[in-house]
């Protein structure tokens, strides 16, 4: 069996009567690629600093590569990490290329990266510029850069896409999924879900220290048995479908665009499909799966404005481990 990238097992972290981390077990395997969510101090910007050995756990166990990573082999490891922090700050007064040259420097790495890791994120053009010319975008493609330094087996990214437009965020994950398959592991910290969604293979939620939800896509979907929702295009009103399909628990209502909305319990899915696409008076439909947004509203315990739904108390779920009250 191959050794986990990262393995925390019932971490807790304490600042003195704070608890920031409370008993989190967590796994990273090679090439995989986790989504970390959570609300403003939930946990993740401490759990990255343990896992880069900046501070150390209060208990439990946590390994890196296999090693403790504020131990004895801590400046080894750090080595093979590559770090983009939320709020990336550099030398105003040096050019991108010299912030990239002091920091391929600190890994122990020739200036002859530099140029190609510029042009890889799209600083080519500037990288002569002081970064206090640049905007913060530019200045998020340069911590990119800098984080990419050495090939790193694994990158921790917190909020990577802030300040990127439309196509350097897709620039971006197209690079995360060349990674990906190169066999880096990555953790993504950000609040842009719809965004991540396609991106990750497991995704991780955390809430007040403490871990919410732990799985795929598909295993996160079926411990929160959230409804499916069908979009449809249709002449009959929301109570008249509702009417037909009483016995199968569906909700409907009329969305702004004109189209009735279904909310469908997950076990009567094929049932409704059948009786929808054999009603002649509906021209179209679109489903749609519970997305990574709704998981995290639902495992958070709360729900965006106007979601339609009421709080339901999450339960914790790990994937190794089932559900519990």
């Amino acid at each position: 069996m191959t050794q986990p990238v990262i393995e925390m097992r019932t971490v807790g972290k304490r600042f003195g009567k704070l608890t920031a981390l409370d008993e989190v077990s967590l796994t990273l395997g090679e090439g995989e690629v986790l989504g970390l969510m959570g609300h403003n101090g939930a946990g993740k910007s401490t759990s990255m600093k343990l896992i880069l050995g900046l501070i150390r756990p209060t208990s439990g166990e946590l390994k890196v590569f296999g090693h403790d990573p504020g131990g004895s082999a801590a400046n080894d490891l750090r080595l093979r990490l590559g770090y983009l922090p939320e709020n990336v700050q550099f030398y105003e007064q040096l050019s991108g290329f010299e912030v990239l040259d002091y920091f391929a420097r600190l890994k122990r790495i020739g200036s002859g990266v530099v140029t190609p890791l510029l042009e890889r994120v799209g600083l080519g053009h500037a990288m002569h510029r002081r970064v206090k010319t640049y905007s913060k975008g530019m200045r998020q493609r340069l911590g990119l850069a800098q984080a990419l330094i050495g090939e790193p087996q694994l990158m921790l990214l917190d909020e990577p896409t802030v300040g990127l437009d439309p196509m350097a965020t897709r620039d971006f994950y197209s690079m995360v999924d060349e990674l990906r398959g190169r066999g880096v592991s990555l953790i993504l910290c950000s609040h842009v879900l719809p965004g991540v969604e396609r991106h990750i293979d497991r995704a991780a939620i955390l809430g007040q220290g403490r871990m919410l939800a732990s799985g795929s896509m598909d295993e996160l979907r079926e411990a929160a048995d959230l409804p499916l929702v069908i979009r449809l295009r249709t002449s009959r009103s929301p109570e008249s479908i509702a009417e037909t399909l009483r016995g199968h628990g569906v909700l409907a209502r009329l969305a702004g665009d004109g189209r009735v909305v279904l909310k469908v319990p997950v076990p009567a899915k094929m049932a409704v499909l059948r009786e929808l696409t054999a009603d002649p008076e509906v021209a179209d439909l679109d489903l749609e799966s519970p997305t990574l947004e709704s998981l995290y509203a639902h495992f958070d315990g709360t729900l965006r404005p106007g979601a339609g739904a009421e709080s339901v108390p999450a339960p914790a779920f790990d994937t190794q481990q089932g559900v519990s009250a």
